[in-house]
């Protein structure tokens, strides 16, 4: 288990359960050692003076210890009277211990490196495109579509169905690169901390393949990449977590720490998503791609944490039958259309290549396939 300490100024850091754990002498354990230290935060206020010696008897530990890092420990012996006064927290700290399901952001970080590589590769092998070409310094458009973009008529007539995932790898060019990563290894590698590795996949991959099923239907005439619409729909599985939980008693510390976390997290991520959307009606980006992620995003989330509900059964019951119903209802719908045929694709898409050199004269197709 790892605790995440919350702070409101913006400022937090971690502790394994290791320096949670109590003296070896007593029988205290570790889980039992970190409520009773909870319950110490909450129950004592001390005085200012108190926690400057609290924190000056951590400083001279530190030294002691010879650089190695001093933590607050839970003993269980007689002196609890003496050291009340010590373990202490001034309400006006706004400093509250936020437990996270685990350290890192373990696939946020994998993703980021992996559609780096990726980016990095395609322009290694077909070059970089002229700035009237490609605005966002990448590869040529064609280059996109041979490594895997989201190409309606190679979707549809070619049965190409993994076109609607790969995309997630895929970016335009370095400026497309960074915006995504750098709201993914942020905002999205806390999500994976707080709601776990597998539940934050469940929710990426879903809401890519949700993202790219709208776009092909909503834009059949667009070559499109990147993992924008999988980062919108982990706003909307974050949407779906707080209003699944507003419902829960908060009977723990915890769980009034939580709600709180969750209603700051909510106002960031309502301007996030409000910003993205008023950006995806400029050339070159998806505006389907994103309200397609986060819709999908939002209805296996509701899934997702419904489950993860423990104290309210009811309401469990209730947002799960929901987000069962809504998933489907969007997937069924959406699949439904693109495989009506009335989706009229760009037959000359289906050489990306010949198209775009019909339309730019200085147009290089320099990727093998091209060539040959």
């Amino acid at each position: 288990m790892k605790y995440h300490r919350y702070n409101n100024n913006g400022n937090d850091n971690e502790f394994d359960d290791e320096e949670w754990a109590p003296n070896k002498s007593t029988e205290m354990t570790r889980t039992e050692g970190a409520r009773r230290y909870l319950q110490r935060l909450n129950r004592w206020n001390g005085s200012p003076d108190a926690i400057e010696n609290h924190r000056q008897q951590q400083e001279q530990q530190q030294q002691i210890n010879n650089g190695q890092t001093a933590t607050t420990t839970i003993t269980s012996n007689d002196n609890d009277d003496k050291n009340e006064g010590l373990l202490t927290e001034n309400k006006s700290d706004e400093t509250e211990i936020y437990v996270v399901y685990q350290r890192h952001g373990y696939l946020s970080i994998f993703f980021s490196i992996v559609q780096t590589i990726v980016l990095i590769a395609m322009m290694i092998q077909c070059g970089v495109a002229p700035m009237n070409i490609n605005p966002m310094i990448g590869p040529y458009p064609d280059a996109l579509s041979d490594w895997g973009a989201k190409n309606t008529v190679l979707i549809l007539e070619e049965d190409e169905w993994w076109r609607l995932l790969t995309p997630i790898f895929l970016h335009a060019g370095i400026i497309h690169l960074a915006c995504n990563v750098m709201v993914q290894i942020d905002t999205g590698a806390f999500f994976e901390r707080e709601w776990g590795s597998t539940n934050w996949l469940i929710i990426y991959l879903v809401s890519a393949v949700g993202s790219s099923a709208l776009s092909v239907v909503a834009m059949p005439d667009a070559i499109s990449v990147g993992s924008s619409g999988a980062v919108m729909g982990l706003f909307g599985g974050k949407g779906a977590e707080v209003i699944c939980r507003c419902f829960e008693k908060e009977s723990t510390d915890q769980d009034r720490i939580g709600a709180q976390v969750r209603k700051e997290q909510c106002a960031g991520v309502t301007c996030s998503v409000i910003v993205v959307m008023l950006f995806s009606f400029i050339p070159y980006v998806d505006w389907a791609a994103h309200l397609g992620g986060l819709v999908a995003g939002f209805c296996v989330g509701m899934i997702i944490f419904a489950v993860d509900l423990k104290k309210a059964v009811f309401s469990k019951l209730f947002w799960l039958l929901v987000g069962v119903a809504i998933t489907i209802a969007y997937f069924v719908v959406v699949f439904k259309m693109m495989l009506s045929g009335e989706i009229e694709a760009a037959e000359e898409l289906r050489d990306v290549c010949k198209y775009y050199q019909e339309n730019f004269e200085e147009y290089e197709c320099n990727c093998p396939r091209n060539a040959d």
